[in-house]
């Protein structure tokens, strides 16, 4: 049985218990700053999984004990951007967050692969890294799949097909700079060409792309049960070592002609995190849209960590 620590018991990080709970076996700990958050959701998690006739290990605390030997560490930490914050303001308030986050996780369970989903993802795996100290394959984003799974979502209603046949791939970064790969979608095996018209693909790209704003538009917060689920399906092939090949955030180290940047690549996920970065062909806009949002990334970084 291995052990999860999820940092942040809001809705993204308790979502994310509540499907791990439901999907694995494996022991989970709540950690959150808010005294009595952490430990009523575990509670509340526990008895609904006695209501399913399931035994939980979920618990629930306001410091990092209870972390110690965590095989994944999952920082789900942070604020959200605020009228009148700018881009660096917010970089620089949950730099501070994930930064502490790291450093403390990292100590009580130096070997944990980390998985970051504080906002902005790219920039704050970088923290993450640089606090924990962890080789940069056991730091990896959960951006990728989110941006995926939206795409697949905006495919099937525009073509008018169940999800399960369609296959869509995003890269990039995670927001305004995310890199759509209509080439290398398909629908029920074909092209996604075949399947749909160019402005009716294009129009799934932009439901992808705004599917984050479009969500805080209309609930007034962050997208909270797809994240979740992005993030358990991680879990699991990081925890089960199966291989499975995930659009994720993962520092780049001459792949794609980038270094030095997290930028969404398809990725091999297993036991220890990163087991390779999976290289497709590009066209050469692909590539300099990835490039771009690498640029963009790195310039983030520095401010992130004091360096601008």
């Amino acid at each position: 049985m291995a052990k999860i620590t999820i940092v942040g018991a809001g809705n993204v990080g308790a979502t994310a218990a509540h499907v791990l709970a439901t999907q694995t076996p494996h022991e989970i700990v709540l950690v959150d700053i808010v005294e009595g958050l952490p430990q009523g959701k575990a509670l509340d998690l526990a008895q609904a999984l006695a209501a399913e006739g399931r035994d939980a290990r979920i618990a629930g605390a306001n410091s990092y004990g209870p972390t110690k030997g965590s095989d994944l560490i999952v920082i789900t930490a942070g604020i959200a951007r605020k009228p009148g914050m700018t881009r660096e303001d917010l970089v620089r308030t949950n730099a501070g967050i994930v930064r502490d986050v790291a450093r403390e996780a990292a100590a009580r369970s130096p070997h944990a692969v980390m998985m970051v989903v504080s906002n902005p993802l790219d920039v704050m795996c970088h923290v993450a890294h640089a606090a924990s100290g962890f080789p940069r394959e056991r730091v990896v984003g959960m951006a990728g799949a989110l941006d995926s799974a939206r795409l697949a979502a905006a495919i099937a209603h525009e073509a008018k097909v169940p999800v399960k046949d369609v296959h869509a791939l995003v890269l990039g970064s995670h927001g305004d700079l995310m890199v759509a790969l209509p080439g290398r979608c398909t629908v029920r095996g074909e092209p996604l060409a075949r399947a749909l018209p160019r402005e009716r693909i294009d129009a799934a790209v932009a439901k992808a792309r705004e599917g984050g704003a479009e969500i805080v538009g209309l609930l007034g917060t962050s997208a909270y049960y797809a994240p979740a689920a992005c993030i358990a399906r991680m879990a699991r092939a990081i925890l089960d070592g199966t291989g499975e090949i995930v659009p994720c955030a993962a520092l780049l180290s001459g792949e794609y002609g980038i270094s030095g940047a997290f930028i969404g690549v398809p990725v091999r996920l297993g036991e220890g995190g990163i087991l390779e970065i999976v290289e497709i062909g590009l066209s050469s806009d692909e590539k300099a849209a990835l490039a771009k949002a690498a640029a963009s990334v790195r310039e983030l970084a520095d401010v992130a960590l004091g360096r601008a």
